[in-house]
């Protein structure tokens, strides 16, 4: 079961998740973390800047990325789970698709399970869900990581984005997963458009109204350079990355999952401080 001191139930401020790859093809740092001490030494900082959750992947879940087997990605984030539970006593996420690996991890000291798939990956997804009592990511992904950005298409894509998370939260509770254990993820960036990626964003209210916390998640993601051609590489998506993660929290997320989090806390500091200032006028 999940370490009990840790929750990421949501609250009024909105949450910083930290993001620790521990992988060597991840579209944006794969590789600088791959060890279990650099990872933790990463983390550990990441919780110096300000992470409110520290969200441990194994797996790259880029565009054309390959799979990886769950023996390999266990061998990855386990030792650096435990390794930060024994440094730390927050919320720590496990970044998988694999109902093995999230088992792992929970018993590691993770206590939200962060699924691309929504918990379709396996036929035991959602049983697994539920026996772990883990806080779970439903996240939207068209296709899969290899085929998604092959030409996606939508009649409407915030309506359905929003039907398929609510289909697949109601699929959750009914095997087991409590109500307040689930948020919701639009998947910015998987298998969608630049278009359909800030068409989400824009009415990100559609899925808050289900009732859910919603995770947004578009740190350095290649829309910021569809916006602006110059930001060729992920490092240089720091503007865009503190632009959609504000947006995303005034449309209504609670959480929003980064890789600069020093950055991102100094943002929502201002953003705070500003609304609070037009209360008083």
């Amino acid at each position: 079961m999940p370490h009990e001191s840790q929750t990421a139930a949501p609250s009024m401020t909105p949450q910083v998740m930290g993001i620790v790859n521990v992988t060597p093809d991840s579209f944006s740092d794969g590789g600088r973390w791959a060890s279990a001490e650099r990872a933790i030494d990463h983390a550990m900082r990441l919780v110096e800047q300000g992470a409110d959750v520290l969200d441990i992947g194994g797996e790259s879940t880029r565009p054309g990325a390959r799979p990886v087997a769950g023996a390999e990605e266990i061998d990855r984030t386990a030792p650096v789970i435990a390794g930060l539970r024994a440094r730390w006593d927050g919320p720590i996420s496990i970044d998988t698709m694999k109902p093995e690996v999230a088992r792992a991890a929970v018993a590691a000291g993770a206590g939200m399970w962060n699924d691309v798939s929504a918990l379709t990956h396996a036929p035991d997804s959602l049983a697994t869900a539920a026996v772990l009592g883990c806080e779970v990511v439903l996240m939207h992904m068209k296709g899969e990581p290899r085929t998604m950005q092959a030409d996606p298409r939508y009649d409407d894509v915030a309506r359905e984005v929003r039907d398929h998370l609510a289909a697949r939260a109601e699929a959750a509770m009914a095997a087991g997963v409590a109500r307040d254990r689930i948020w919701l993820d639009p998947g910015i960036g998987f298998g969608k458009t630049a278009a359909h990626n800030l068409t989400l964003t824009a009415r990100l209210e559609m899925l808050t109204a289900l009732g859910f916390p919603v995770l947004y998640a578009a740190s350095r993601k290649r829309t910021i350079q569809a916006i602006d051609p110059t930001a060729t590489e992920a490092a240089d998506r720091l503007g865009g990355s503190l632009a959609l993660a504000l947006e995303g929290v005034r449309r209504g997320a609670r959480m929003v999952r980064v890789h600069d989090v020093r950055e991102t806390v100094q943002a929502l500091k201002v953003q705070r401080a500003v609304a609070a200032a037009a209360r008083r006028v």
